[in-house]
């Protein structure tokens, strides 16, 4: 008996793997892979957690993990669950720790050949101007009232403020803004953790990518999203920093104490959860919503810093380099949303852990310059290899909530992989093939190196032919800073 055979999945078509339920499961799992990476998937213990989420309150239709799936808090990473709004649950860890945390991709005018004599000093300046690595404060000192502005505003607050234009707001999901954030559900303690983080990328899978555009998939969908072969791009991927793990810590906290009296029982109290309507849930739903919103206004404020980096360092200014938002989407969040399904049309609560909305062409969320074609998918891949931009597709409505993936997924722990990089001079490698390297932890390259991922292709490959999204465009880095 295979692996696969003894994990009791059954294969409902090229790209689909079906849990079958059993016990206390409400609803199968689905798994969107081929053969190959469902052999990461089977490697650690993501199957049980499809499995767990399966025995929820509510859930509907089934429990999902996209193709970049791998072990997490409670949920899997690249895990995608859905709640009935009458009989479900809200979940803090099916939500994750960085709440928003997402992906924001910009074009420029520039092409490779324009940066190459000013790669080194750029690298430099994006590091001194973008503050990274564990605990970093940015130049953006928040008092507690425009704390509390930016909770509720996302990234208005900082459009606003002069980071930015109101061009960008129409080239983020949801404008840039959750509606329903309740600054005063999020502790004093998240608050203070969170006031002098804007502005900052933080630590771990955390970066700041300057890329070439070295394929186009889509010559349609290309042109709608602005992009051309040999333009230079910038991706950044952060999220709410301290302020939302602490907002996660807290409700975790607060709704597993009350498990017993709602007449809950999970397997793995990660998956702690309140039922939709309590107080409890309100109070994590205002929270989660006003550290989303600060995520945004993170990545808008970095966004800036980007734009100061570049001007300073080739002396040109904002009409000549171009620096202009394709997209800004979040991979950790939870959204009421309606959704035509195979079984029909359904309401619930959407939770995306590592996972990213992919609505299809024609869908009235997505932004108008991009209806035609789908939202755009930011598929960040690693450093030494490349990142996708693809498009939302019909698929992704009819077998996964609107959802696709978020990235490669890790296939080393961090520990492994800075044990099996011992003594190899990483910045060297990166070097070598063309990548200029800036970083703040002792470890943050050895944790993040290329060989602890999958290779992100496989994953778009599988997303691609399930239909859950289309590739339009590869980009390859060739500056990267990591905290």
């Amino acid at each position: 008996m295979d692996a696969v055979s003894a994990a009791g999945l059954e294969r409902l078509d090229e790209f689909r793997w079906m849990i079958p339920r059993t016990g206390a499961m409400r609803v199968p799992g689905v798994v969107f892979a081929d053969r190959a990476l469902l052999e990461h998937i089977l490697a650690d213990r993501t199957l049980d957690q499809v499995r767990n989420a399966a025995t929820m309150p509510g859930i509907l239709e089934a429990s999902i993990a996209m193709p970049d799936a791998h072990w997490g808090y409670g949920l899997p990473v690249g895990g995608v669950v859905a709640f009935d709004p009458d009989e479900g649950v809200v979940s803090p860890g099916a939500v994750g720790y960085d709440i928003g945390c997402g992906v924001r991709l910009m074009r420029t005018r520039l092409t490779r050949a324009d940066l190459e004599p000013h790669v080194e000093a750029l690298a430099d300046a994006l590091h001194r101007e973008v503050p990274c690595g564990v605990g970093s404060t940015g130049a953006v000192r928040l008092r507690p009232d425009e704390l509390a502005r930016v909770l509720r505003e996302g990234a208005r607050w900082a459009v606003a403020r002069g980071m930015g234009t109101a061009g960008d707001l129409d080239h983020c999901e949801e404008a840039g803004v959750l509606e329903g954030a309740e600054p005063g559900a999020v502790s004093e303690g998240a608050k203070g953790r969170g006031r002098d983080q804007l502005g900052t990328l933080g630590s771990g899978n955390h970066f700041l990518e300057v890329q070439e555009v070295d394929e186009i998939h889509d010559e349609t969908g290309a042109r709608a999203l602005g992009l051309e072969r040999g333009m230079v791009t910038v991706m950044i991927h952060c999220g709410s920093r301290g302020l939302g793990h602490q907002v996660c810590t807290d409700h975790v906290r607060d709704v597993s104490r009350k498990l017993g009296g709602w007449g809950i029982h999970l397997p793995d109290r990660q998956l702690a959860c309140a039922p939709l309507g309590s107080p409890e849930a309100a109070a994590y739903l205002g929270a989660m919503r006003a550290a989303a919103n600060f995520a945004w206004a993170n990545r808008q404020v970095i966004a800036e810093e980007v734009r100061r980096a570049f001007e300073r360092t080739l002396r040109r200014g904002p009409e000549k380099l171009g620096l202009t938002l394709v997209y800004d989407v979040a991979h950790n969040i939870a959204k009421m949303e309606r959704h035509e399904t195979t079984a029909g049309a359904v309401r619930g609560l959407v939770h995306r852990k590592g996972a990213t909305r992919a609505f299809p062409a024609g869908h009235p969320d997505v932004p108008a310059a991009y209806r035609a074609v789908g939202q755009p998918v930011l598929v960040p891949g690693d450093m030494g290899r490349y990142s996708f931009v693809l498009v939302g597709r019909p698929g992704a409505m009819a077998h996964a909530f609107g959802s696709t993936c978020h990235g490669a997924g890790r296939r080393m722990s961090r520990t492994q992989a800075v044990r099996e990089t011992a003594g190899r001079d990483l910045v060297a490698e990166l070097r070598g093939s063309g990548v200029a390297v800036r970083y703040q932890g002792r470890d943050t390259l050895r944790e993040e190196t290329s060989e602890a991922y999958k290779d992100v292709a496989d994953v778009v490959r599988v997303v691609e032919g399930a239909d859950l999204a289309k590739r339009v465009a590869r980009l390859r880095p060739f500056l990267v800073v990591k905290g």
